[in-house]
């Protein structure tokens, strides 16, 4: 009994992962970022909210953000990112890499 309350009192001391995140929201539409440039804080975990207005899916992905994943056409996905330092961070969509991509400037 004694071993429960401690995990108890431990998982309600916890916080969780992403409760102070930051979240951005892009759209993809005719295979462009609609904010193709964005911010965010440092130091913060972040949800990327990813909107695909097009007819086909999309492939966001970001080897800097260790993120990747198919946005269904007319679909949104979500995405949890970890806190990052300062910096540039590209993200494009795969499918459609010449045209599509754009930045995220963390300060």
């Amino acid at each position: 009994m004694r071993k429960i309350l401690v995990l108890v009192a431990a998982l309600a001391s916890a916080s969780p992962a992403f409760a102070d995140d930051s979240s951005l929201q892009l759209t993809l539409k005719d295979h462009k970022f609609s904010a193709a440039e964005t911010s965010a804080p440092a130091g913060k975990p972040l949800t990327l909210m990813v909107t695909n207005q097009d007819s086909t899916p999309a492939e966001f992905e970001s080897k800097a953000l260790r993120v990747e994943k198919i946005v269904p056409a007319g679909g949104t996905v979500t995405l949890r990112v970890h806190a990052l330092a300062p910096g540039r961070y590209q993200f494009f969509d795969d499918y459609h890499e010449d045209t599509t991509s754009g930045f995220l400037i963390v300060k």
